[in-house]
């Protein structure tokens, strides 16, 4: 957001979009995910944030509907249980697309910090890491992603996160073919990590995935359970 009207120590954001019908949009950090319940895909009308929503409890929490035309309503605030995730329920049922503005804020000064990726090994005689690099963990191993269809074998599988928690994870199927889901890192446990993703394939179904990892870079096991909803996708994987 390149604006000056934001008082100091606090964080807002202005979603502004064109909805047809009905749509679920949730703020995480740095991203806006739309889920189209019904009509067309909402449209980005120049959404804006001077910073990102922090991943956990946040004080001073504030949510307000600038302009619409229809309902439009909170579902859940950020928390440390939602993993940060603030969730807007929006329906327009006047017929073709209607403008939506919320403005989203909160004292910065209060927020939780965010959950911190482990800083990889590196060799001593090699460069220092650098914050924009990008973390990647690598595994041999056997699983299946079921999805309204018999079961697909997965094989390998590449997770590469960046330092701002992105993630993007390629799983290796049979004949060359490849699983990619993409998301955020949501929060951490040692070894363990949660992420909000969507698959990147024409069902575009979104959920949590589950990751073990270890301090060698290899990714012990992997479980996803998605929707489009319509469809559930569940998705195993471990280590062999």
């Amino acid at each position: 957001m390149m604006r000056n009207d934001v008082p100091p120590g606090k964080g807002q954001c202005d979603i502004r979009l064109q909805v047809d019908n009905e749509a679920e949009v949730t703020l995480r950090g740095d991203t806006v995910n739309i889920r189209t319940i019904a009509g067309r895909d909402p449209r980005d009308d120049g959404s804006e944030c001077n910073e990102p929503l922090p991943f956990n409890d946040v004080m001073g929490f504030n949510f307000e509907v600038r302009d619409s035309r229809g309902d439009i309503r909170l579902m859940s605030e950020p928390s440390r249980r939602t993993g940060g995730a603030a969730v807007v329920y929006i329906r327009d049922s006047s017929g073709g697309e209607g403008r939506y503005h919320f403005r989203i804020s909160w004292n910065m000064a209060g927020a939780m910090p965010p959950p911190v990726m482990p800083p990889p090994r590196r060799d001593p005689d090699r460069d220092r890491f650098m914050w924009n690099d990008v973390i990647q963990f690598r595994g041999e191993g056997r699983g299946t992603a079921t999805f309204d269809r018999a079961p697909v074998r997965l094989f390998g599988v590449n997770v590469d996160i960046d330092r701002g928690r992105k993630i993007v994870v390629v799983f290796r199927m049979e004949g060359g073919r490849t699983l990619q889901f993409s998301g955020i890192v949501v929060g951490r446990e040692g070894g363990r990590l949660r992420a909000d993703v969507v698959s990147d394939d024409r069902v575009r179904a979104r959920g949590m995935m589950y990751l073990s990892v270890d301090d060698r870079r290899e990714v012990n096991s992997v479980t996803i359970d998605a929707d489009n909803g319509r469809d559930r996708m569940h998705v195993s994987w471990d280590r062999r």
